[in-house]
């Protein structure tokens, strides 16, 4: 007969333990104590992660409304969508954040320091798909540099941020598409 591992002595050494760890720290909510990483510079990383998404959100949007001529209209659909996209994955760190016992840092005055991407304003649709290409390509990198840092560590936290590398990764295929 197969152990259940729920309730076998060697997969949780002392389930009262557990019990009375969880009633005793329940003001910690999602970060318990085996949490593997430093809290404060997992959130410090993911702030930095939420400054370039809003920083993203901001200049997609300003792209959207100024894209001008006669085939800007598609591409300045395409980056609203990106826009909103960006937009829920800086929801998804800032509530990230939340959970790790942190604060999301949204003030506007410092979001071009923290973000790991620029905000370009361009006069031109070739310039505007460049300069979003390249966000995307810095903010493919950053994610993969973050992934490797959670690991197995936080593998809620990596999680999260594969889908959003993955959504990443679409837009600036979308854009190097709209080079060609």
């Amino acid at each position: 007969m197969a152990k259940n591992p729920l309730t076998d002595s060697t997969f949780l050494t002392d389930v009262k333990a557990l019990r009375a760890r969880a009633r005793k720290q329940i003001e910690d909510g999602a970060l318990t104590p085996d949490y593997e990483l430093d809290p404060e510079q997992a959130i410090q990383l993911l702030n930095s992660a939420l400054a370039t998404e809003l920083v993203c959100v901001l200049r997609y949007r300003q792209h959207a409304v100024s894209a001008s001529g006669i085939h800007s209209e598609p591409i300045a659909a395409e980056f609203l969508v990106h826009s909103n996209e960006e937009l829920a994955h800086a929801d998804l760190i800032a509530k990230r954040i939340v959970q790790l016992g942190g604060s999301p840092q949204m003030d506007p005055a410092s979001l071009s320091e923290r973000s790991h991407s620029e905000y370009v304003a361009c006069d031109s649709l070739d310039k505007m798909i460049r300069e979003n290409l390249i966000a995307e390509r810095i903010a493919i990198e950053s994610y993969r540099e973050m992934i490797r840092y959670f690991g197995d560590k936080d593998s809620t936290t990596r999680s999260m941020l594969e889908g959003i590398l993955a959504t990443e990764e679409e837009h600036a295929d979308e854009l190097a598409d709209l080079l060609e």
